[in-house]
């Protein structure tokens, strides 16, 4: 429909002396005659913590889902393989065959993260987060019913396209609505989740595992907490913010996208908003008018500019977040333990519970203090931690293999700082570093890195531990954490407090 009364919309967003003044050019662009968020006129975000809940909740869900998904599977292919418990007769499986079972789900999340890149803007976070919902029920039952082994495949491929999609337009989703005095503490919370889904997980396969045909209980779990998630997004509104971003590229009347954008922030804040909707969502208007949002981003203006600034920021930390061997750690875990003497602790079972119960204790630390102390602060305490962690477990296998202790230590070390740290920041920054026309594409590059670079790191170190040993490989992910020290250091700025806009102005 395009921008059909230019006038008439600037005239009533000029009316308020105190509001940001909009105009158009002769060419029918928009131009800022003020600047309130960029020149320091920062106005604060009316919000109840009660309505910053449901926001926040069920966009979450998708994160507790795909963290469900890793716990219930260590168990689950356990469960499959038992002669006695699998309730199945295809029950014994290739090596190839059970990491197909293990790692469908990852593929199929990087078929969704592929997806997300082309459709996501057109889509919007609500929709996205509507369908991610609709890919996770089914997934999760064809998998649970499954009557041969091609269709449980096709059942975990479809959950992982829920997974990539849900992952990408989760903390969009939050970021975008959420208060920035809050900001930070709701996607790292978002982390919180994926980490209480692993523990469920985890809990429900360790209860399941020694019954007839358990794997399928284990995963047919998560087909009513995708209703759930599905039935709470479709009651949920709209982003404000995509909502403003079409109105600015013309994909709609200007009045009335805006005055569909505050009804949908008044459903966000609740009665704490007050008759403030209109100045926030004008404010809003007026800094993606200033920062040129009318155009969708092509490909090639990904790797340019503030766009590809945005991108290394992003995509950056996350290729560090799983390059430094976060995969592999964990995959080592139940070895390390057994290796240190602690029977109780020698079933993979109980030792995956008592790390998933470190990193919710440690991620619930980092939700606490992340916009009190900011991202800059825990990314470098975090990270320090991880490489002297490394460097221990590397020596552990190297030189100290006669004091356990020191693998055990250096374990819950890096354990405790990931989750202070990469875990819920890595997710952070790249909700609220890309501008907003280029948020959707570029948070589908930064999935599509994590998942690709997760598969990565996990399918390369059985290789490289036979080829260069268990301590080589741990010193080489030590040096790699020191390099994303050097990063963080120069290239991640400290967003906090921040609103979207004032980030993108400043940093970019």
């Amino acid at each position: 429909m395009g921008l059909a009364h230019p006038t008439k919309s600037v005239q009533s967003l000029a009316s308020d002396p105190e509001q940001p003044i909009v105009s158009f050019t002769d060419k029918g662009e928009i131009n800022n005659v003020r600047e309130p968020l960029l020149k320091g006129e920062h106005h604060p975000e009316n919000y109840s913590i009660r309505s910053a809940i449901l926001p926040f909740l069920f966009p979450a869900f998708g994160g507790l889902l795909y963290g469900y998904d890793i716990g219930a599977t260590s168990s689950a292919t356990i469960s499959i393989e038992s002669a006695t418990f699998s309730g199945i007769s295809w029950y014994d499986l290739s090596s190839v065959q059970l990491g197909l079972v293990t790692s469908g789900s990852l593929y199929g999340a990087l078929i969704g993260s592929a997806v997300a890149f082309k459709i996501a803007d057109w889509l919007g976070r609500r929709r996205e987060l509507i369908v991610s919902a609709l890919f996770y029920f089914v997934g999760a039952l064809v998998t649970a019913f499954a009557p041969v082994y091609v269709i449980m495949v096709i059942g975990r491929l479809l959950y992982g396209v829920g997974i990539g999609l849900a992952m990408h337009a989760a903390p969009m989703y939050i970021a975008e609505t959420a208060p920035s005095q809050i900001r930070g503490q709701l996607i790292s919370l978002k982390e919180f989740f994926i980490v209480f889904g692993m523990l469920v997980g985890y809990t429900v396969g360790s209860l399941l595992v020694e019954t007839v045909a358990g794997w399928r209980y284990m995963y047919g779990v998560s087909a009513p907490l995708a209703v759930i998630m599905g039935i709470g997004m479709w009651w949920l509104p709209s982003s404000p913010r995509w909502i403003l971003l079409c109105a600015i590229q013309g994909k709609g009347e200007l009045q009335g996208l805006r005055e569909k954008a505050i009804c949908c922030l008044c459903q966000l804040r609740g009665a704490a908003i007050g008759d403030s909707a209109p100045r926030q969502v004008d404010d809003i208007l007026s800094e993606l008018s200033q920062l040129s949002e009318e155009k969708e981003a092509t490909i090639g203006e990904m790797l340019q500019g503030k766009c590809l600034k945005a991108l290394t920021i992003g995509a950056g930390l996350i290729l560090f977040q799983q390059i430094t061997g976060q995969p592999s750690v964990l995959y080592y875990a139940a070895k390390i333990f057994q290796d240190a003497g602690f029977s109780a602790a020698a079933d993979a079972t109980r030792a995956s519970v008592f790390l998933a119960l470190l990193k919710l204790i440690m991620t619930g630390v980092a939700v606490v203090v992340v916009d009190k102390l900011g991202r800059r602060p825990l990314l470098l305490g975090g990270v320090s931690g991880i490489a002297i962690s490394l460097f221990l477990l590397g020596s552990y296998y190297t030189y100290l293999g006669n004091v356990p202790a020191v693998a055990v230590t250096a374990l819950l070390l890096y354990v405790g700082c990931y989750q202070l740290s990469f875990g819920p920041i890595g997710w952070l920054m790249i909700s609220e570093i890309f501008p907003l026309r280029v948020r959707g594409r570029g948070l589908s590059i930064s999935v599509l890195v994590n998942f690709g670079a997760n598969a990565l790191v996990a399918f390369a170190f059985s290789p490289l531990q036979v080829l260069l040993g268990a301590g080589t490989v741990f010193f080489i992910f030590g040096g790699i954490a020191v390099l994303s020290l050097l990063f963080i250091f120069f290239i991640i700025p400290e967003t906090k407090g921040l609103t979207l806009e004032e980030i993108e102005a400043k940093y970019l």
